[in-house]
């Protein structure tokens, strides 16, 4: 059952979707960053129906479990799209916008198609084993291509502090959370007590670090080289 430290995190990770969204559809970057936009709004949006189904319906119920399952999994699935806007900020100099668009696609077509042949043989809740496997499978490939793009970053040299620090804030969430599920899974029998709070503080992380970005970082700014990648010269 939920307590007090959840529905803190809960309130705390709410209102920085909720600000995120107001920021980024009021201000004059609401293009450069309708992905990120689209998704703090379809968090708030999930969040509130969560909070609806667990107050209706219990923490226990099948509606409210049908309802986490598959908001997860849309969000999973609209962090892909985040993602590639970030790869196309970092690749936009170099003129391969619509091999950024082209890869997306076929990405996305892919994962759903490899999630379907995983679940297809089993015809009981087609629907949902689908959703939740397409989702799993999402987070794969996201966690992938952000440190995929963290590398071209170094490797290009990237100097816009904002977009830096957003791409490092979501590789410190998929690391955190990946690091977590594995230790849960290699060593089932070593589940110390603040494991539980780790789910629920990475929830809250990701709106927050990039509320803080956008509060503190203008687009404007720039860094150098040298801070961003050591040098390799003697």
């Amino acid at each position: 059952m939920l307590g007090p430290f959840d529905y803190t995190i809960a309130i705390l990770s709410f209102c920085a979707e909720l600000y995120l969204v107001v920021r980024l559809l009021a201000g004059r970057s609401e293009l450069r960053y309708f992905a990120l936009a689209t998704y703090m709004l379809a968090m708030v949006l999930g969040t509130a129906a969560q909070y609806f189904f667990l107050q209706k319906f219990g923490f226990q119920s099948s509606q409210y479990l049908y309802c986490y399952y598959y908001s997860d999994a849309l969000l999973t699935i609209a962090l892909f799209f985040v993602i590639m806007s970030f790869y196309h900020q970092v690749f936009q100099q170099m003129g391969v916008r619509k091999y950024v668009h082209g890869a997306s696609i076929i990405l996305l077509s892919a994962t759903a198609a490899f999630s379907y042949l995983v679940v297809h043989q089993n015809s009981n809740n087609l629907t949902t084993r689908f959703v939740v496997e397409m989702g799993r499978n999402f987070y794969f490939v996201g966690v992938v291509l952000t440190y995929l793009l963290w590398g071209a970053i170094l490797k290009l040299k990237e100097t816009r502090i904002r977009l830096v620090q957003l791409v490092l804030a979501l590789g410190i969430y998929y690391s955190a959370d990946a690091a977590t599920y594995a230790l849960r899974n290699l060593f089932p029998a070593f589940q110390p007590e603040f494991l539980k709070f780790i789910p629920p503080v990475l929830g809250a992380f990701l709106p927050l670090a990039w509320a803080y970005t956008f509060t503190k970082i203008p687009e404007e700014a720039r860094l150098l080289t040298a801070r961003l990648a050591p040098s390799h010269q003697s």
